[in-house]
Formats: structure tokens, sequence, C-alpha cells
């Protein structure tokens, strides 16, 4: 992707990452009604070209987006589609390519959620070398004359009950729907992606006001030079936080609130 597409992606993972951040949305369900969304869009290229078209105003066609997806699909899936085609993209069948590798890194969230996403990588990683090893495999899953049915059968045969469920409805979207990417190629960035999931770690960041870019990115590098891992910042502004800001990482907390410090003091004062 190239210019305004690169950025619009960049916009659409920040908030799928915000949305699955959250304990209500169920990430491997918004992975499945992203998947829907991306088959629609490849499918109905007027529809597409219009929901990407730079002349239209952003608002119009979010509306179009939420007319055509309310009741479809549930409200993350909406409201972050309707995102996306407020912003600009500099091809409309990068709007599809987006969606879909969004949907991907839904299901990949899923699998992190559910500590499975080793597993997934690992065997999205075998499953490509098994792919390149059996010509007749590779056959059997790329045959255009074969039906969906078919396919889905025997990747089940195969993947069912011997990998994650997450890596069999990955491997499973790539081979039905493979969008002209080839069988390793559409492996090879699945793992890419999963790797890049396992490399993220979150940082739960609480501040009495609401951090600057600047400051974001500058705690982020700093977050990310200390645990030597990329780092996604969730900011929650408590006005209580009466100056500084605390920081939680998993189970680590870093606190550099004056709050905390008082608090801290009060304690040392009473023992």
């Amino acid at each position: 992707m190239n210019g305004a597409s690169r950025e619009a992606l960049a916009a659409a993972r920040e908030r799928l990452d915000a949305l699955t951040d959250s304990t209500s949305v169920d990430a491997g369900t918004l992975a499945d009604e992203l998947a829907a969304v991306t088959a629609l869009l490849d499918r109905e290229v007027g529809l597409r070209r219009v929901l990407t078209d730079p002349a239209q105003a952003a608002e119009a066609k979010a509306q179009l987006a939420e007319r055509l997806l309310g009741g479809q699909v549930g409200g993350p899936a909406v409201d972050l589609v309707s995102g996306m085609v407020r912003s600009r993209w500099s091809q409309s069948r990068d709007l599809v390519d987006a969606l879909e590798e969004l949907a991907d890194t839904a299901d990949l969230t899923a699998a992190q959620k559910s500590g499975s996403l080793d597993d997934v990588e690992d065997e999205l990683f075998r499953f490509g070398r098994i792919v390149s090893s059996n010509t007749e495999l590779r056959a059997a899953l790329t045959d255009r004359a074969a039906t969906t049915a078919a396919k889905v059968e025997l990747l089940h045969r195969l993947l069912g009950g011997r990998a994650a469920q997450v890596t069999e409805r990955l491997v499973t979207r790539l081979v039905t729907a493979p969008r002209g990417r080839s069988l390793e190629s559409g492996l090879e960035s699945l793992s890419k992606l999963a790797a890049e999931r396992r490399e993220r770690l979150v940082a739960v960041v609480t501040s009495a006001v609401p951090l600057s870019d600047t400051q974001k990115q500058r705690l982020g590098a700093a977050l990310a030079k200390l645990y030597g891992h990329t780092m996604h910042l969730n900011i929650d502004v408590d006005p209580e936080v009466v100056g500084g800001i605390r920081v939680q990482v998993g189970d680590e907390v870093i606190n550099g609130s004056i709050a905390d410090r008082i608090e801290d003091a009060g304690r040392r004062l009473a023992g």
C-alpha cells in the first residue's frame, strides 16, 4: 500500500486494537464478521468504489456502510468499517486488503487472549512446510475445479483436533478465498502477522490529563526500549491522578503519579 492507504490502515489497526482490548468484544466473532465484509466488498466492485471514492463526503460513505451492514454484523464491526471508509484510500482494492488483514489480526488476537498464539504461529509455519513439500496436497487445496465444501472438509481432516481452532479458521479462509494470493505467500503473511502479534505488548496508561501525540510517542518508545517489545498504549484519563502517570504492563505496575507517591508516603508513616 502507498501513501493514504498506509495511513488509513495504520488508523484502522489502532481502532481494531482498541476494540479487541475491550473485554466486551469477542475477537473471534469480530474476525468472522470482518471476513464476511471482506468477501462482500471483494465481490461487489461498484460498492467498493463508492465507499472509497474521494469525491464523496466521508460522513456520507460512513452512513452508507452503516445502512448496509447494520443488522448484518455486530456493532464493533460496523463501527470499524464505517471508520475505515471515512479514511482516504489510494486504491479501492486497498480497503478490501486492509479488511482481510484486520480479520486475520482479530483471529490472532483471539488466540492471544486464549493463550494459544504461540501454538498458532508454530502450526502456520509447520503447515506451510507441509504444503511446500507435498505437491498433491497443494494441488488439492488450490484446485479451482474443487468445491469450497470439499476443500473445507479436507482441511478439517488435516487440522481438526490437531491444530488450534484459530489456525484452522485462518487456513480455511486463505484456501477458500485466496484473492489472488498463492497458498505459500498467504501462509507466509499469516505467519508474519502472528509473529507481530506475539511481539506486541499492551500498556494501560492512567493520566490526570490527556497526553499529546508527542508524549504518547515518547512514552511508547521508552516502554518499548524497557521491555524489548512493540508497545500498544491504552490511555485512560483519571482526574484523581494528581500528576504524572501510572503504567501497567501485564501484572507489572509502574507508579509515577503524585497520588501514588502520597499513598506510599502515608503507608510508610503509618508503619
